[in-house]
Parts: structure tokens; C-alpha cells; sequence
């Protein structure tokens, strides 16, 4: 399946660039959904609260990250896009209703969708990370080591 899924986007490509939206809202149910698992699963194998959180985080950002650099770009999860921190909290949700005894299905239901929502409030409303300041590329404060200046050393 994955690899039709990797045939029909390298061969419909600029489809699904005119259908960026679309797109988008799928990346964000698979981040959740991703998320959602990855941290159930780790939990199920018996994994601490902090590791299993961890676990569905990168569970969930690893496809995004994969199709980025396929796609040759900097990986959305790189950027300041809320992305890893949208599934950050899906599995926190999922770890935080294990150690507190609640049923299964509601907790997970509650994650997907607050890891859902908040991965498309943050698309629609342009929510960003804040960045460093003189992290932006070409910023004259950051000045870069040329190799005279590495002799010297």
C-alpha cells in the first residue's frame, strides 16, 4: 500500500500540489492518528509515561518527515510549525488518561481530535513557535567562522 501510495504521488504530483488543502488537512488526521498509536503501543509494551509520550510524538511526526525529504524540502517538523507539538500533546493525552486508570476509547478519541484541531487551527491562523532571535538566515548579528579565522585557532 505504501509504496502505491509513493507511485501515485511522484506520478500525480502536480494534482496534489493544486490540492495543497486537502493535503494538508489528511497530513494532520495522520499526525493525530499516528500519534495517537504510537504512544498507545509504546504504553502497551510496557514503556515508562516520559518514553511512551517521546514515542508517539515521533511516531506521529515521522511520516511528515519522510515525505518532506522526498519531496526535497526542510521537513515541516524543522520548522516553526506547530506539528511536533500538536502530536507532543495527543500522546501526552494518551499517557496522562493510562496513569489516571480512564477508559481507552474516550482518551484516544479526546487526543485526535485536540491533536487534529490544533495541527489545522495552526494551518488556517498561521499559529507559529517562536524563533530565536538571529536564527533567520542571512542575519548580519550571526557572522560565520571563514577559515583564516579557523587557522588562527
Amino acid at each position: 500500500m505504501s509504496l502505491i501510495a509513493g507511485l501515485v504521488t511522484f506520478y500525480f504530483s502536480s494534482l496534489i500540489v493544486r490540492m495543497s488543502n486537502a493535503v494538508l488537512v489528511f497530513d494532520a488526521a495522520g499526525l493525530a492518528l499516528f500519534a495517537v498509536t504510537g504512544s498507545s503501543k509504546a504504553l502497551s509494551f510496557g514503556l515508562n509515561p516520559v518514553m511512551a509520550t517521546v514515542l508517539g510524538m515521533v511516531t506521529g511526526i515521522g511520516g511528515g518527515m519522510v515525505r518532506d525529504v522526498l519531496l526535497a524540502e526542510i521537513p515541516t517538523v524543522l520548522r516553526a510549525d506547530l506539528y511536533a507539538v500538536a502530536a507532543l500533546a495527543a500522546a501526552a493525552i494518551v499517557v496522562i488518561g493510562h496513569v489516571l486508570l480512564l477508559p481507552v476509547a474516550p482518551v484516544a478519541v479526546a487526543a485526535l481530535i485536540s491533536c487534529f484541531l490544533l495541527r489545522v487551527m495552526a494551518i488556517k491562523r498561521g499559529w507559529r513557535l517562536p524563533v530565536a532571535k538571529g536564527a533567520e538566515r542571512g542575519d548580519p548579528g550571526i557572522q560565520k567562522e571563514d577559515s583564516k579565522t579557523a587557522e588562527r585557532r
